[in-house]
């Protein structure tokens, strides 16, 4: 439940949410404690695009799914594709939210922004924790065996 404070807040966190999992799910949990949360979900073409293989469910289904999540407030589609900025604009949120397993990744050059460009656009990158245990790949390898 967010506190009173942080009613006004906008959270923006994107994904695929392919084969959405309890992972997915306390991380949305926990963004919904920062604000309201926005998901930019990613389009089945870029999926395809940056993956290399299409998602297992569509944009429709994957969004339907996530509207199901009390945790989720609203999904838009990931217009920008590689260029997050866009839809990142779109949203004008104060929060960008994104997992703990990010840190050893490099997220700005992933999301094709700068920490100056999220200084002059005043947002705050947070990472939250990450669900160990479980993780599409695996879901996905497993559905393989």
């Amino acid at each position: 439940m967010q506190e009173d404070g942080n009613m006004d807040k906008i959270v923006y966190t994107g994904g695929s949410f392919d084969t959405t999992h309890i992972g997915h799910v306390n991380f949305l949990r926990q963004c919904s404690m920062l604000g309201k949360v926005i998901v930019s979900l990613n389009t089945d073409d870029f999926i395809k695009s940056y993956k290399g293989s299409s998602p297992i469910f569509s944009y429709k289904e994957r969004e339907r799914f996530l509207k199901t999540l009390p945790y989720v407030d609203r999904i838009i589609p990931n217009i920008g594709g590689a260029d997050s900025k866009i839809a990142i604009e779109l949203v004008n949120p104060d929060i960008i939210a994104i997992a703990t397993d990010w840190i050893s990744k490099d997220y700005y050059k992933q999301m094709n922004f700068t920490q100056e460009w999220l200084d002059e656009k005043n947002i705050l990158l947070v990472y939250l924790p990450y669900f160990k245990g479980i993780s599409t790949t695996q879901i996905k390898d497993l559905c393989k065996k």
